[in-house]
């Protein structure tokens, strides 16, 4: 009885207090119409870009928000410690002698990381359970400054600073923070073998049909996705019909707990951060420790927010150039400044640092090439081994549109092209007659014996529209002029005849008088050839594996090819054009006929030839501009670092090889080479070369890249370890940004018009699985189920059995 009365007494007091509190806080505010409630916070999230690699760089952890702390803890274990393993770890004079940080470290601790921004090592444990709030302390007092070399004499030192106790103190929190099964919630929960596999099922099932539509690229959430609605959305349709198929699968969702179905959006957006971060997995074991380039370009999604690519370029163990796809960073601005540090984040919350980084391949935006507020300048002022190289692609579209416009005349031509394009293909009738016309014509050529058949041969297609930023749409237009000749003239005049008024012809008399006069024709065919022979170079600089040597050998041939064209080749091109004529019944201007300069009044009386006019002032004029704008273009393939780099080229056996401008090489990479392998360069190169002339693998090889693969298929990589790490400094030098390109194709895809409120890190995901594919396709379920249950505490965990069979492999 006493109890009760005390128990409702305190109620009472409490309820007082309570009331009392509510009553001063309404009195001592004074009520008015405006609402006195404060704005509500902003969800707290974590991404994975928000790591960061350099431990001396990260803030503490209590620094992070309450709700996002253990998420933090868990991102930063599975991501391990930033063990910088090549770099060049500074020298201190201590006790009379010079020590550093020993990398042989990294084998004997697990948990150590080093810190490149203050040359210290840390305890990734003890950071992250440990005195979170000076994480430096147990670093810089323990290795960094007293430089110790063996675990005996540390261990005094944390014995003598009460420091040992709290790192294995700090290990074990760690373990069983990552060990969900020590759960406390875990052990007041009993969930049976049966019920647990059930689980296994669902996760496995859900998996599956995320994989699917993570690879075509395809949407997972529906607009109502009710259990009435007719179309849930792509991933819970898939699911049911999952269901449908397999009786064992629709058992394990009907008689499994109905709050843990796998199937939420959150869970979806888990599964796809999971197979993302398994990927990146594969891609950082491959470049981890080597030297690579960057590949960068920043472009808008559907959703106008600007999105930078960027691409990791490198040499793998087997001497193949890769590029890898290391994500998609929003940048608010695009200042050099804020570009370069996205840069600069991205590649830390991958631990890779920027002291690593020996190439940059940009586009010709000024905030990237800028020669002195640029990305590449920003960064080479940080690694100035870092060398920016102009894509090659960008550069050769830059040339096209240039003798686009080289003369007049030309000028003149191109102003028509699209004319015609647009009035051929304006609308739904048009094109259809376009190609029934086109199909007619092929059908006649074939019974005539004109065209061959064959498979993938006559296939239908339409007028492309030339653009100054679409690689290779100019010749591309042409083509098409040019095999769809007959088909356009008809169209227009069809166009012609259906017009009410003559104003509404839409230029079609104008565009049929242009088509069939002999200037459209020979400039036709000019550019023809002379585009055909800058599309084979843009063809070749859109390779993933292209080198730089093999770029500037084929700058080298073309403009070979144009002198070629240039002196020899003016007879055939005017024949070719003759001909054509003749067959479209086209008149044929008389060569040695005096007519007025272009663009001069008559009464001026500046008469030339007509051989003259086609040669001089339309031939030589185009292929002078196209030479003129190809040597200003490229002017950098004549730097000093590519003429040392072309001394590789192993067309010929090796006949630019050249032992002093190589060693000149080396000497610009010093932070590659030490004095003593300088000094030992010059016997390996000499070696080299002299056993490359004689290895039967090495004849008729005319690639770079195909000398690294060969030398690691003979083991050569070993013998001449300083001429194979030269050889790959050449390679990674980027050529042109395709891939980046490649990427941007993609993000169309993936992002779209009814997808674009998709985040920025959901995006991310999505992209990387997608661009990837090759190795994602290689990743097990089951490691992707397991990085599944690691990255948050989950509701149910998969058997144990499974567990211990996925971790032992």
């Amino acid at each position: 009885m006493i109890q009760n009365l005390i128990g409702i007494t305190n109620f009472r007091m409490s309820k007082r207090t309570i009331q009392s509190y509510f009553s001063s806080s309404s009195a001592s505010t004074p009520h008015t119409n405006e609402s006195t409630s404060e704005p509500k916070k902003s969800r707290a999230e974590f991404s994975h870009s928000d790591l960061i690699g350099d431990p001396g760089k990260r803030k503490p952890i209590d620094d992070y928000q309450p709700e996002i702390r253990d998420q933090v803890r868990k991102a930063y274990a599975l991501n391990g410690p930033t063990q910088p393993r090549d770099l060049v770890f500074p020298r201190k004079w201590m006790s009379g002698e010079f020590r550093s940080f020993q990398k042989t470290w990294f084998d004997e601790f697990d948990w150590l990381e080093y810190s490149e921004y203050k040359g210290a090592a840390y305890c990734l444990y003890c950071y992250l359970f440990f005195n979170s709030s000076k994480p430096e302390k147990f670093g810089s007092s323990v290795f960094a400054h007293q430089g110790y070399v063996n675990w005996k004499k540390a261990k005094d030192t944390f014995n003598k600073h009460n420091v040992c106790k709290t790192h294995v103190e700090a290990r074990q929190k760690c373990e069983d923070f990552m060990n969900q099964r020590t759960n406390v919630g875990r052990k007041l929960v009993q969930v049976g073998k049966e019920e647990e596999k059930r689980y296994e099922i669902r996760l496995t099932t859900s998996l599956d049909v995320a994989r699917f539509l993570i690879m075509q690229g395809d949407a997972f959430c529906g607009h109502d996705e009710s259990s009435t609605s007719l179309n849930k959305g792509t991933f819970r349709e898939m699911v049911d019909w999952y269901k449908d198929k397999v009786e064992i699968v629709k058992a394990a969702y009907e008689k499994g707990y109905k709050n843990c179905q796998i199937l939420s959006p959150y869970v979806q957006k888990d599964l796809t951060k999971a197979c993302a971060e398994e990927v990146m997995s594969v891609i950082m074991d491959e470049i981890r420790g080597r030297k690579f380039s960057v590949l960068i370009d920043e472009s808008r999604d559907v959703s106008i927010k600007e999105q930078m690519a960027v691409i990791l370029r490198f040499v793998n163990d087997e001497g193949k150039v890769m590029e890898r796809f290391l994500g998609l960073q929003h940048v608010e601005s695009c200042t050099a400044i804020a570009l370069k540090e996205a840069l600069v984040r991205m590649l830390s919350s991958r631990k890779l640092s920027i002291s690593m980084l020996r190439g940059q391949g940009y586009d010709g935006a000024s905030n990237m090439r800028g020669e002195f507020n640029g990305v590449q300048k920003l960064i080479r002022d940080e690694n100035p081994y870092a060398f920016y190289v102009h894509c090659f692609a960008h550069q050769l579209q830059l040339v096209v549109v240039s003798v686009s416009t080289s003369s007049a005349d030309i000028a003149d031509f191109f102003n028509y092209v699209p004319l015609i394009v647009n009035t051929v293909g304006a609308s739904c009738m048009r094109k259809d007659v376009l190609l029934a016309k086109h199909h007619d014509v092929l059908l006649e050529k074939i019974e005539n014996g004109e065209t061959m058949t064959g498979r993938g041969l006559n296939q239908e297609s339409g007028l492309a529209r030339p653009g100054d930023t679409r690689w290779g749409s100019h010749l591309k237009t042409l083509l098409r002029i040019l095999v769809m000749w007959e088909a356009i003239i008809d169209v227009l005049e069809i166009v012609k005849k259906d017009s009410v008024k003559p104003a509404c012809t839409g230029g079609a008399l104008g565009l049929i008088g242009k088509m069939e006069s002999f200037d459209f024709v020979f400039i036709m065919h000019l550019m023809i050839e002379l585009l055909g022979m800058t599309d084979i170079l843009s063809s070749a600089l859109q390779r993933k594996d292209q080198d730089i040597v093999e770029a500037m050998h084929l700058i080298t041939d073309v403009k070979d090819s144009l002198q070629d064209l240039r002196e020899n080749r003016w007879e055939p091109l005017l024949k070719k054009v003759k001909t054509f004529c003749e067959k479209n019944e086209i008149e044929v201007p008389d060569m040695d006929e005096e007519i007025n300069i272009g663009g001069t009044s008559r009464r001026r009386k500046q008469k030339v030839t007509n051989m003259h006019y086609y040669h001089v002032e339309i031939f030589l004029v185009a292929i002078d501009a196209i030479l003129t704008e190809l040597n200003h273009r490229f002017s950098e393939i004549s730097s000093e670092l590519l003429v040392y780099m072309a001394c590789f080229n192993p067309r010929n056996s090796f006949s630019n090889f050249n032992v002093d401008k190589l060693m000149r090489l080396a000497e610009i990479y010093a932070e590659d080479f030490d004095i003593g392998e300088l000094t030992l360069l010059p016997n390996q190169l000499k070696s080299f070369v002299n056993r490359a002339r004689r290895t039967q693998e090495f004849l008729g090889c005319s690639e770079l890249g195909k000398v690294v693969e060969i030398m690691v298929k003979t083991t050569m990589n070993t013998s001449y370890q300083l001429v194979y790490r030269l050889i790959e400094l050449t390679l990674i030098l980027p050529v042109a940004t395709a891939s980046v390109e490649r990427i941007f194709s993609a993000m169309s895809l993936v992002k779209t018009d009814l997808r674009s409120k998709m985040g920025d890190e959901w995006f991310n995901d999505l992209m990387i699985c997608y661009n990837e594919k090759e190795i994602f396709r290689k990743i097990e379920n089951e490691k992707i189920k397991k990085r599944f249950e690691e990255m948050k505490n989950r509701r149910m965990l998969m058997p144990k059995k499974l567990m211990i069979a996925s971790s032992d492999e």
